[in-house]
């Protein structure tokens, strides 16, 4: 049960309650997607578009907070910690490039 939530519902967020693990079945249904392989990036983007009726770009900030949350964690760990290390490695990638091309 959630009482004194101190995060504000937005329309994508309020109707999504979390049950007993701590997340709500678009999160399950996230990572539930994410456990799919995609081999090309526009597919992906297509099917979060009728799948989840949301941007590529919101669906990965949902993503993001999922892969920070310990409920998501709990949930599926390898696939939280699989989601983590591959972010990590585009931000080392990313910084690597931007110190790089300054040389």
């Amino acid at each position: 049960m959630l009482t004194g939530s101190s995060t504000q519902d937005t329309p994508e967020t309020a109707p999504h309650e979390a049950d007993a693990t701590g997340l709500s079945e678009r999160d399950q249904q996230v990572l539930a997607f994410e456990r799919q392989w995609w081999k090309y990036a526009g597919a992906k983007e297509q099917a979060i578009r009728e799948l989840f009726d949301m941007s590529a770009t919101r669906y990965y900030q949902v993503l993001n907070s999922l892969i920070d949350s310990p409920a998501a964690l709990a949930h599926d760990p390898m696939l939280i910690k699989r989601l983590r290390r591959m972010r990590s490695t585009r931000q080392r990638a990313r910084t690597a490039r931007r110190l790089g091309g300054d040389a």
